[in-house]
């Protein structure tokens, strides 16, 4: 499988923020799928035990919208226009989940994509169905600084 680009300040593939899960999405072409494997640190619950909500969602609102990197290259950034997460059961903190992410639907201007968390198991604690959109031109200004460590790293 090939490796996505990861970034140094991102709250979830940041490798240079101190505070970022620090996580690395895989293609997986053959099924169509991007899949990353993370361990949600009991500092990031909501309550004791289980990961909180708001994590849940950010990290199926960047796994599922990063699929589009499938077809569309790696550098086809986008936003979330809309996200629906259904939470299934209490996702664990400390437990190794599978996050995958996929393309529905794709045009030149937006995508409806989805995402699934998976316990060790198979188990599904979450999902989510997304419409994303290239983001606008302020977040693309911004985003020049942040190029450069827009790259593979080696694990």
């Amino acid at each position: 499988m090939l490796k996505q680009k990861n970034s140094r300040g991102c709250f979830l593939c940041g490798l240079q923020n101190e505070f970022s899960l620090k996580m690395k999405w895989y293609e997986d072409h053959k099924a169509r799928q991007i899949r990353s494997t993370v361990t949600v640190p009991d500092h990031f619950n909501g309550y004791p035990g289980v990961v909180h909500g708001g994590i849940v969602s950010a990290i199926l609102d960047e796994t599922s919208g990063r699929a589009v990197m499938l077809k569309s290259g790696e550098d086809a950034l986008m936003v979330a226009l809309k996200l629906e997460v259904i939470f299934r059961r209490p996702t664990p903190t400390g437990t190794p989940l599978t996050v995958i992410g996929w393309v529905i639907k794709q045009t030149a201007s937006r995508a409806q994509v989805a995402g699934e968390i998976r316990l060790p198991d198979g188990t599904l604690t979450a999902e989510c169905k997304a419409i994303v959109v290239p983001p606008p031109q302020e977040i693309l200004d911004k985003w020049e600084d942040e190029k450069p460590y827009w790259k593979i790293y080696d694990d």
